[in-house]
């Protein structure tokens, strides 16, 4: 078991046990892009909201969230706030027997939560019977967790490079069509195509799923309905209020009900 400090860094890869559990409490915290060579990785926070990026997508995980992580898997985990983190490293060996190799997001039910918290406290050494018991009960509740599907394609094109990095660090926004072809000089046609050939979205469409996700993170982190609405330009508590139930089936507060 390791309990992390801010700004240690950890290597899964030099440590030859089966299973690697890691926690730590950290704040502002970007990991780069990487890879795990010989590890699959399960990242999970019970507190706190991860934004994971990997070569062309993004995925937001609030604390019913966990993403699966192949071994090879080029990925960059960022937060601005105070998050509980939460790994697990399977040897690639292992996992391969009991887990697709493809990213996944799985929901976390309370017993998925309370497993996941032993595991990671565990010493790095060979497993007691009562380890093995907990981890066959781990192994068939992800078997049987249900798949989430909300994720964001990323844009790749060089013109947009320096602008994406800032929508991925959450340092801006983005901005109306009209707005990212002043600032990019691109034309709103351009812009249009290359969005729709990269993301299978219009740029329009893209934009509302980057708020959501945004949304996500910062109601999960505690902000009121009225200062999400006003971080994310909406004009009003209710137009956000419709926006997020027409894209999630529930308002904001029956969302974190739910799933909480």
């Amino acid at each position: 078991m390791a309990v992390l400090k801010q700004d240690e860094e950890f290597d899964a890869d030099s440590i030859h046990e089966k299973i690697i559990g890691i926690a730590s409490d950290m704040v502002m915290h970007d990991s780069g892009f990487h890879f795990h060579t010989t590890k699959a990785q399960l990242l999970y926070a019970p507190s706190g909201c991860m934004t994971v990026t990997t070569s062309d997508r993004q995925f937001v995980l609030p604390p019913f969230r966990m993403l699966w992580i192949p071994a090879h898997e080029v990925h960059r985990v960022n937060f601005r706030n105070m998050v509980a983190y939460r790994s697990i490293y399977f040897d690639n060996g292992y996992a391969e027997k009991l887990m697709s190799a493809s990213l996944r997001v799985l929901h976390v039910n309370p017993l998925l939560k309370e497993m996941i918290e032993r595991i990671c406290f565990w010493e790095w050494a060979a497993m007691n019977p009562a380890q093995k018991n907990i981890l066959n009960v781990f192994w068939d509740e992800i078997g049987k967790a249900p798949e989430e599907k909300l994720e964001l394609k990323m844009p790749v094109d060089r013109r947009f490079k320096r602008i994406v990095e800032e929508w991925t660090t959450r340092e801006s926004m983005p901005p109306m069509l009209k707005s990212l072809a002043e600032e990019t000089g691109a034309v709103e046609k351009t812009i249009t195509r290359i969005f729709k050939k990269e993301t299978g979205l219009s740029y329009q469409e893209w934009r509302q799923q980057w708020r959501l996700q945004r949304s996500i993170e910062l109601l999960v982190e505690g902000d009121s309905i009225g200062e999400v609405s006003h971080a994310l330009d909406f004009s009003s508590d209710s137009a956000f209020i419709e926006f997020f139930k027409k894209h999630t089936g529930s308002t904001p507060l029956q969302y974190l009900l739910k799933n909480g």
